[in-house]
């Protein structure tokens, strides 16, 4: 008897937590019918490390050879398609479109213990490799910014070109000490929310024209915290950036690179676009998004696909 009623618990437990999960699944599965159908995609996953780590790539169904080929890599806030969601249909006209969701991010894991932006730019050009992609550019987001960096510093042979989106790469450590500071909360927390006013934290000051936060409920956004996995480890790559120093040895790209600001962020300020920009040298270009915060690809995705398809076009 008892272990009927423990059996009938864990049944309605079950059921519960589906319910509670359905609006956040079902917009996951309208984005991933949007990816495939829509923007000609098809998920798949590659195994690296000797099968200690696997990579979620999407890619395209066709690879067209008259196509330049295009690595999409995120930055905080969800998976892949959350974030490229009003970009990807655009650029797969005119490129061979590959997102990879980084590792701890949507589907893809390790069971390695490094958590740096190094390891994340191995994993994304080990798995184009696997996909048998020799030569293709790479446009990074924020955090996807730091990963894209390494990726062309690593594999300079095998990405040509380099779009960086708000990302603040080159700093000092007075500058990193004030931005926390104007923060004024747990980054970790900002990034990584556990309550839906967290997320709405980070919304605020990820725009600058929309407060987008305002248009979900708290028991979609509960729901979206809740089927994030991996928040351990998500934590643990902030704290690597956080604590690290600035890299006094960080290396001048040989690639051309196109940078992208918005000059109403929050996050990264537009100073840092400047000091990039002047790290890099001749073989940069600086972008400014005028009335745009720090999420570029959610408030102006015409504009930002606009520069970034006149930069990679052959």
């Amino acid at each position: 008897m008892f272990s009927t009623i423990g059996s009938l618990r864990l049944r309605l437990l079950s059921l519960y937590i589906a319910i509670k999960a359905l609006p956040v699944n079902t917009a996951e599965a309208l984005l991933s019918l949007y990816f495939c159908y829509y923007c000609n995609l098809s998920p798949c996953t590659v195994d690296l490390d000797d099968c200690q780590t696997s990579m979620h790539i999407w890619a395209p169904n066709h690879r067209r050879c008259k196509k330049p080929n295009m690595v999409l890599v995120h930055g905080y806030g969800g998976n892949s398609k959350w974030q490229f969601v009003f970009q990807v249909a655009q650029l797969t006209r005119e490129f061979n479109i590959y997102i990879p969701d980084l590792v701890f991010f949507g589907k893809s894991y390790s069971t390695r213990t490094e958590r740096t932006d190094v390891f994340q730019a191995k994993c994304v050009c080990d798995g184009m490799k696997k996909l048998g992609v020799e030569r293709f550019s790479a446009y990074g987001l924020s955090y996807g910014g730091y990963v894209v960096y390494r990726m062309a510093a690593l594999e300079e042979k095998t990405v040509e070109k380099v779009v960086i989106v708000s990302s603040g790469i080159v700093y000092t450590e007075s500058q990193k000490v004030e931005l926390l500071k104007k923060i004024g909360r747990n980054v970790v927390d900002v990034l990584v929310p556990e309550t839906p006013e967290e997320i709405r934290t980070l919304c605020r000051m990820s725009m600058h024209k929309f407060d987008v936060g305002r248009l979900f409920p708290d028991f979609f956004l509960r729901a979206f915290i809740a089927a994030d996995g991996c928040k351990k480890e998500k934590q643990e790559l902030v704290e690597y950036l956080l604590l690290g120093k600035p890299d006094l040895n960080l290396p001048v790209l040989t690639q051309e690179t196109l940078l992208i600001w918005g000059d109403k962020d929050q996050i990264f300020p537009i100073q840092l676009a400047h000091q990039l920009h002047s790290h890099l040298g001749s073989k940069s270009k600086l972008e400014i998004l005028k009335n745009v915060g720090h999420a570029a690809n959610m408030e102006a995705p015409h504009s930002l696909n606009k520069l970034v398809t006149l930069f990679l076009s052959p």
